[in-house]
C-alpha cells in the first residue's frame, strides 16, 4: 500500500471540478493505495468521501504564499507520501519527494486581467513564469488536459515530452434535479456560464451581440451571462450601464445560480457561446453539449481541439465574426441539429472515469520511477 497526498486545495474554484471528479472514479478505481486530500477547512464536508482508504486533511495554506513555500512542506511531510499530486502547478519547491503535477493552462503567463491590482498582478505573474520553468525539473511527471497546453508548456519550459501525459477532463450532468430561473422563463437567449476574466473576451462578445440586435430588429433573443458577481463580472456589468448600447436591458448578469438553475439555463438556451481567447481544455462547452445545447466557440488555443464538428468557430478578436456566427445558429435550424448530433458523438469520447484511470497510470509510474 502507498501513501499518496493529493493537493486539493482548489477544490471549491472553477477548476475544482477537475479535483472533485478525480477524487470520486480514484476511490472507485483504487483500493488498494491510502489517499490524503488537502482541502481548506471550510470545504472538508463539501464532497463526503466514501472509500476508507480515502481521507480529507485540513489545510488553510494560500496558493502562492510564502507559507506554502515553508509551512506545506511540513504538512505534506507529516502524511508520510510515497507520492504527491499537486492539481495546480503552485507548490513547494523546497520539497524533495516523488511528485506529479497538473498545469491545466498558461493563461496566468499570457494574460493580464484588468480587475487584478496591477503591481501584484504582475509580481505574480513573474513568480509564476519561474514556478512553471522549474516544476517542470522538480516533478517526475507533468500532466496536461490538452494535446494543446501539452504542446504550449513543452515549448514554455523545454520539458523531456516523455514527462508530460495528456488525461482529457469530461462532463456530466451537474444535477439530477431541475428549477426554472423565473427571470427568463419563457424567453429566448444565448447563455455563457463561467468567469468574466479579461481573456475571456465578454466584451467582444456582448458587442457582437449588441450589433446583431441591430441587423434583427425582430429578434427578442437575449444575452444571459451566468455567475458570480465579482470585480471582473462587475467591469463587464459597468460597461454595459455606462455604454450606448441598444439593447443593453436584454443583456442579463445572474450573479450566483444553483446547479438545478443552471441545467435549466442549459436546457432552455438557444446556444452555447464561449468567446475565450485562451483556455486549457474548454470545460462549459462540454457541458453545455451534455443538455443538447449546441456550441458556438472561439477557434483559439485548445478549443478546436477539444470540441472538433461540435461547435462552429469564429475569430474571437473579430466581432462581425461572432456577430456572424450568432445569427447562422439561431437562423438554422439545421445547423443547430446537426452540432446536437455531432456533440452526443463527442460527448462519448471523453470521461472522467477514463481520466482518473490514466492519472492513476501516471501515479504508478511515477511510483516506480
Amino acid at each position: 500500500m502507498k501513501r499518496i497526498v493529493i493537493d486539493g486545495r482548489i477544490i471549491a474554484s472553477s477548476t475544482g471540478r477537475y479535483v472533485e471528479r478525480l477524487i470520486h472514479y480514484l476511490e472507485i478505481l483504487d483500493k488498494e493505495n491510502k489517499y490524503f486530500i488537502l482541502v481548506p477547512k471550510k470545504d472538508l464536508n463539501l464532497y463526503p468521501l466514501k472509500n476508507p482508504n480515502f481521507k480529507y486533511v485540513a489545510c488553510d495554506i494560500p496558493n502562492f504564499s510564502f507559507k506554502e513555500q515553508l509551512d506545506l512542506i511540513k504538512v505534506i511531510k507529516s502524511l508520510n507520501p510515497d507520492l504527491v499530486h499537486f492539481t495546480m502547478p503552485q507548490q513547494p519547491l523546497l520539497y524533495n519527494g516523488k511528485r506529479v503535477t497538473t498545469v491545466h493552462d498558461l493563461t496566468i503567463l499570457k494574460t493580464y486581467n484588468s480587475d487584478k491590482n496591477w503591481i501584484v498582478f504582475h509580481i505574480k505573474q513573474l513568480v509564476a513564469k519561474f514556478l512553471f520553468k522549474r516544476i517542470a525539473k522538480l516533478n517526475d511527471f507533468i500532466i496536461t488536459p490538452s494535446e494543446f497546453t501539452k504542446k504550449d508548456y513543452i515549448k514554455f519550459s523545454k520539458i523531456d515530452p516523455k514527462k508530460v501525459f495528456v488525461t482529457y477532463e469530461s462532463a456530466e450532468n451537474l444535477s439530477e434535479k431541475e428549477a426554472i430561473y423565473k427571470p427568463l422563463n419563457n424567453q429566448k437567449f444565448i447563455l455563457y456560464v463561467g468567469q468574466q476574466s479579461d481573456y475571456k473576451n465578454i466584451k467582444n462578445l456582448i458587442l457582437a451581440f449588441d450589433q446583431y440586435r441591430k441587423d434583427n430588429p425582430k429578434s427578442k433573443v437575449k444575452l444571459v451571462l451566468a455567475g458570480k458577481i465579482n470585480k471582473a463580472t462587475e467591469k463587464n456589468l459597468n460597461f454595459v450601464n455606462s455604454s450606448n448600447l441598444t439593447f443593453k436591458e436584454d443583456i442579463v448578469f445572474t450573479n450566483f445560480v444553483k446547479d438545478e438553475e443552471l441545467v435549466w439555463l442549459y436546457k432552455n438556451a438557444i446556444c452555447y457561446a464561449f468567446p475565450s481567447f485562451m483556455e486549457g481544455f474548454g470545460l462549459p462547452g462540454l457541458e453545455a453539449m451534455v443538455y443538447n445545447l449546441p456550441v458556438i466557440s472561439s477557434n483559439q488555443t485548445c478549443l478546436p481541439e477539444v470540441y472538433q464538428d461540435a461547435a462552429i468557430y469564429f475569430d474571437p478578436y473579430d466581432i462581425k465574426d461572432i456577430q456572424n456566427k450568432i445569427e447562422e445558429i439561431i437562423s438554422k435550424k439545421e445547423l443547430r441539429d446537426k452540432l446536437i448530433k455531432n456533440g452526443n458523438k463527442l460527448l462519448k469520447k471523453y470521461s472522467w472515469k477514463k481520466m482518473a484511470k490514466e492519472t492513476l497510470e501516471v501515479y504508478k509510474k511515477a511510483l516506480d520511477n
